[in-house]
């Protein structure tokens, strides 16, 4: 007991107050297996040899392929089964149900090998070739299928979009494909393209927006540019916008002016009397204190009076068809300009006035043609010899 009391105890030294750390980054760690000379990007190569055993579970993707793919998948087939074979894969197809089934064996070495098997029969399904379709198990190769069926509901819209994706002669897709460094096939509904990741969604982004009304050539003159811009190291980490075109559309749909709200009208600040009942109108009548007999009287002369004002009116109806109508009378010419007839005496002295001067133009006329006469030399006139016929001088 003395060696333990002896024994001094240690200074137990004062917490230091620290600063309470944030809520960003609250649940990062440190990783000291990361460090900056790892390559994230790089893409490791899967030897058969790495892999002591063989997967505990068997993976497996299925999908289905339109009826027309059948005569094509079935002449290619023995080429899929032996490419998928090399790298561990067995597949299967059933023509009865229409599908195509990839699966691991214990000879896969690749635990990725089975994604890329599920894209190859993905690709063959849309109508990519073999030939094309098969470069999906490389390592530097993915796949992507764009849906554009959904965006657009017009169905003639949909489809003049997607003939301006695929250009005239197919010129608009080949340029896609050698900017990209993407293999692209429009099938459909669907835009099936190959290639790294970086021109996959490059790619994508050009499929969305022809859907979206905006032509591909802009997005190609856009990468032509970055093609370029890439050459210039002294770019690289320089912003590329003021190189880049803006466009803009030229039209513009005109803004929708707003129905104008009708004035609010003034609300009395009492609410309207009630609408009177039927039994406070006869109260107010005097009808409801009549008893039935006394009722049915009163309707019937009012009935009465109803029918002798009918009557009435439908003989005066009547009679209107024997009113004579309303001649008009006319009016004669001499009375509208308001002149007198000429008189007998006015009437001679015109006729008169009206023969002397045709006299006077007659003898006017005469005597023009005589003094012309004597100035015209006349041709002395010939006779000409009657033919006497033989049969007369005999």
């Amino acid at each position: 007991m003395a060696d333990v009391e002896d024994t001094p105890t240690p200074e137990v030294e004062a917490p230091a107050t620290t600063q309470r750390p944030g809520k960003k980054g609250k649940y990062r760690r440190d990783k000291p297996w990361d460090t900056d000379d790892i390559d994230h990007w790089k893409i490791v190569e899967i030897k058969p040899t790495d892999i002591a055993a063989p997967f505990l579970e068997e993976s497996s993707f299925a999908t289905l392929f339109p009826k027309y793919r059948e005569t094509y998948l079935r002449e290619v087939w023995p080429l899929v089964t032996s490419s998928l074979e090399s790298v561990g894969v067995a597949c299967t197809l059933d023509l009865i149900e229409g599908s195509m089934t990839v699966k691991t064996t214990r000879k896969t070495f690749d635990p990725y090998i089975i994604l890329k098997a599920r894209d190859l029969i993905k690709l063959l399904a849309r109508s990519v070739p073999y030939q094309q379709a098969i470069k999906i198990l490389q390592d530097n190769t993915a796949s992507d299928i764009v849906k554009i069926g959904n965006i657009l509901r017009n169905k003639d819209r949909f489809v003049k979009r997607r003939q301006r994706l695929i250009g005239p002669n197919g010129n608009t897709l080949k340029a896609i494909e050698l900017l990209t460094g993407c293999y692209v096939m429009v099938q459909g509904n669907t835009v099936s393209c190959m290639g790294p990741h970086k021109g996959l969604k490059e790619v994508r982004r050009i499929v969305i927006d022809c859907m979206k009304n905006v032509h591909p050539i802009y997005h190609i003159k856009e990468l032509m540019i970055k093609r370029e811009l890439a050459k210039d190291p002294k770019l690289a980490e320089e912003s590329w916008d003021r190189f880049l075109p803006h466009f803009r559309k030229s039209s513009s749909k005109p803004l929708k002016k707003k129905p104008a709200k009708p004035p609010k009208k003034d609300r009395p600040l009492f609410p309207p009397l009630p609408v009177p009942r039927k039994e406070d109108l006869e109260i107010e009548s005097g009808e409801y204190f009549l008893s039935k007999t006394q009722k049915d009287a009163a309707k019937l002369e009012k009935k009465k009076e109803q029918q002798t004002e009918n009557s009435v009116r439908n003989q005066a109806n009547r009679q209107q068809a024997f009113v004579a109508p309303i001649e008009k009378r006319t009016k004669r010419p001499a009375e509208d300009s308001g002149e007198k007839d000429p008189s007998i005496e006015d009437l001679k002295q015109k006729f008169i006035d009206q023969a002397a001067e045709k006299k006077r133009k007659a003898s006017q006329a005469t005597s023009h043609s005589e003094q012309a006469s004597d100035f015209i030399i006349t041709a002395p006139s010939r006779k000409k010899k009657q033919k006497t016929s033989k049969s007369s001088e005999q």
